[in-house]
């Protein structure tokens, strides 16, 4: 056995075996025909002190395509990325990686930018920040992949491949025949000198195609899934550099990583299938590798990877549908991740003080939106008075509701609604629904015919006399204490109390069996017909008008 070091100080350790105790170093011709005649079994272990060039210092990075919109499982990743560096004190870098040049858009690259504004995961490198590492669009880095890809090219770690799509297609059909993997298994690794100058002298397109060893295995000690290992001879020679120059997702990546001085890769366990290719290429290089953390998907309720089919699957599409980016940050954090403690409510805060990648589950976490919906709740409810005002204020303006987005009834408004709003854009529905008088439909109803049949038309009767004489407006104007006094004089007179003189007033003077405190309810539908706030498009029912119902509704005898 033979130990590689991958740089002089790595924190790479590389096992060789092999069946012999000499370790050759490969130039273009015997690299290939040394491995193909050795097993190889490469060992990466992240238990050394990481290189010099850092000095120490933790290094992630967050790495979207911008060919969409941010998932909220990439939402997660950036979290986690964004949680460890905080924690450790480190450097979180944003990197795009737009090599997908038919799909990348500059639209949803600011769409990606904004939605980690908006949970506030700021970024130390990266797109509008700079750094000492950039540029941060792999877009812009094309001359980083080709110096390194003529790297290997002259190490004989990579060779060229000038096999057509038919012959390639070809030998994905033998494989397919036999059973076997679909590796490379044409002539351009062992080609010579010659045969290759001819093919170049013709124009002939071709790839680099990475050499791989024949036998052995990698293993990688990742820090949520612990070891894990693959076999070689799975894999077969693979490309780094399509034919028109364009590097490949895994080559870029390691570059990209490597020369950004990436101390940790925090990533989801869908590229866990692609550190084997990476770590080839770490080690062909001579970069040290970094430590990997592969994070579990996010399921469904169907345990089935969350897709659009399952709703909302966007961090834009949550926030327009009224959710807060501290109850997102929240709720993310928690899929996969918990302090050990039966606690459920962080702020970012409080997440960088109690986050450790130790603690990060490897199974699978059920995106619960019934349970983010109520944990969006308690965040809104938990905000200060002054800002959640301001906030659902601010959408009664917008959406059209109310003409004001402050004011003593938007202050109160917000203190009774509160209560049955989860989600901002439920603040229209609860206020709407206050301020309309849908009595007709309620006696329809079964539960309305039950209060129709208690003495209804009795309590409607004493009720518009006390509109008429302005006894109960007089109430109102007193305010809330008002109110008390009246309801209990009233229900005295009718030898009334509890539900059968609550039940009956709700229905006649809301025209609803149910919602928020009916005295609140009340005064506040009065200071709504005493002020302009209300928007004439926004369907209020005064409490005039409502009175001019009740006054046409005809009422069956009473008991």
């Amino acid at each position: 056995m033979a130990v590689l070091m991958g740089s002089p100080s790595p924190w790479l350790r590389a096992r060789i075996f092999t069946q012999s105790s000499h370790y050759h170093r490969y130039n273009n011709y015997n690299y290939s025909a040394s491995l193909q005649r050795r097993g190889l079994s490469a060992f990466a272990s992240s238990t050394d002190a990481p290189p010099s060039k850092v000095a120490g210092e933790v290094r992630v990075r967050f790495a979207p395509s911008p060919t969409g919109n941010l998932h909220v499982g990439g939402a997660r990743t950036a979290l986690f990325n964004y949680l460890f560096a905080r924690s450790k004190g480190g450097k979180f870098v944003l990197r795009i990686e737009d090599t997908d040049l038919e799909r990348s858009t500059k639209e949803s690259e600011e769409a990606v930018l904004q939605d980690l504004s908006w949970l506030s995961l700021g970024w130390d490198e990266g797109p509008g920040v700079g750094g000492d590492y950039g540029p941060y669009r792999q877009s812009e880095r094309n001359f980083l992949y080709k110096q390194y890809a003529e790297k290997l090219l002259n190490s004989g770690h990579v060779y060229r491949c000038f096999c057509s799509s038919e012959e390639l297609g070809k030998m994905k059909e033998n494989a397919k025949l036999k059973q076997l993997p679909p590796v490379y298994t044409g002539k351009w690794p062992i080609a010579t000198e010659d045969e290759i100058q001819e093919e170049l002298a013709r124009g002939t397109p071709y790839t680099y195609r990475f050499r791989v060893p024949k036998e052995g295995r990698l293993k990688i000690d990742d820090l949520i899934r612990g070891e894990v290992c693959w076999n070689l001879d799975t894999l077969g020679d693979f490309v780094i550099m399509r034919s028109n120059g364009q590097p490949v997702y895994n080559f870029c990546v390691t570059v990209d990583d490597a020369t950004m001085a990436i101390s940790h890769v925090i990533r989801a366990e869908e590229h866990l299938p692609n550190t084997l290719r990476q770590a080839l290429i770490y080690k062909a290089l001579g970069f040290p590798m970094p430590y990997f953390a592969h994070v579990s998907l996010i399921l469904a309720p169907d345990r089935s990877k969350l897709s659009k089919r399952h709703g909302a699957t966007s961090v834009g599409q949550f926030r327009e549908m009224g959710y807060l980016p501290q109850a997102m940050v929240n709720y993310l954090a928690l899929l996969g991740w918990g302090d050990g403690t039966e606690n459920e409510f962080y702020t970012l805060e409080q997440l960088v003080e109690k986050f450790s990648i130790e603690r990060v589950n490897k199974s699978g976490a059920i995106f619960d939106s019934t349970k983010f919906r109520w944990m969006n709740g308690q965040h809104l409810r938990s905000l200060p008075s002054e800002e959640l005002t301001k906030l659902l204020g601010e959408r009664w303006k917008s959406t059209g509701i109310l003409t004001e987005s402050e004011g003593l009834f938007i202050e109160e408004a917000v203190q009774l609604l509160k209560d049955s709003v989860d989600l901002i854009t439920d603040s229209d529905k609860s206020l709407s629904n206050l301020l309309s008088y849908p009595l007709y439909a309620t006696l329809a109803s079964p539960e309305g015919k039950q209060v129709l049949e208690d003495g209804l038309s009795e309590v409607a009767a004493s009720l518009l006399a006390a509109y008429d004489s302005g006894e109960l407006f007089s109430a109102l104007e007193e305010g809330k204490a008002g109110w008390q006094k009246w309801v209990k004089s009233f229900g005295k007179s009718l030898n009334r109390k509890g539900k059968s003189l609550f039940m009956p007033l709700r229905v006649l003077l809301t025209g609803k069996l149910h919602g928020p405190e009916m005295g609140d309810s009340i005064l506040l539908i009065h200071r709504a017909g005493t002020s302009d706030v209300v928007a004439p498009e926004a369907g209020f029912v005064t409490l005039d008008e409502r009175f001019k119902v009740v006054r046409e509704v005809k009422f069956p005898l009473t008991r």
